[in-house]
């Protein structure tokens, strides 16, 4: 059985950081590629950066550009997601999510490209 658990979420100033982790089992994180989403209130989830299996790429939407870093930890089978520069519209609940294919040639950033998800883990950003 596959499972992903977020941590690290939490209530930080404009300007602050944060480092979101997401341990997976029952899927090894270096044959998928991994992405991390958010949803905000009333708004649909959306795609914020993605992993590939090698950890070779990495991929962001322009938003979170220069601010989000996506790592990995092999060992650990863990995910991470270090935020920068917080903006009070990064405010939302961040999921972790893992790809349906293994060794998937791209970064895919639909929300149906990915079968299996953490319970999400809040990240509240005062201005």
């Amino acid at each position: 059985q596959v499972q992903l658990v977020e941590s690290g979420g939490g209530l930080v100033q404009a300007g602050g950081s944060l480092r979101l982790s997401c341990a997976a089992s029952g899927r090894t994180v270096s044959n998928y590629n991994m992405g991390w989403f958010r949803q905000a209130p009333g708004k649909d989830r959306e795609f914020v950066g993605g992993i590939s299996w090698s950890g070779g790429r990495t991929y962001y939407v322009d938003s979170v550009k220069g601010r989000f870093t996506i790592s990995k930890d092999n060992a650990k089978n863990t995910v991470y997601l270090q935020m920068n520069s917080l903006k009070p519209e990064d405010t939302a609940v961040y999921y972790c999510a893992v790809d349906k294919a293994r060794y998937y040639y791209s970064l895919r950033t639909a929300v149906a490209d990915y079968d299996y998800w953490g319970q999400g883990t809040q990240v509240t950003v005062s201005s």
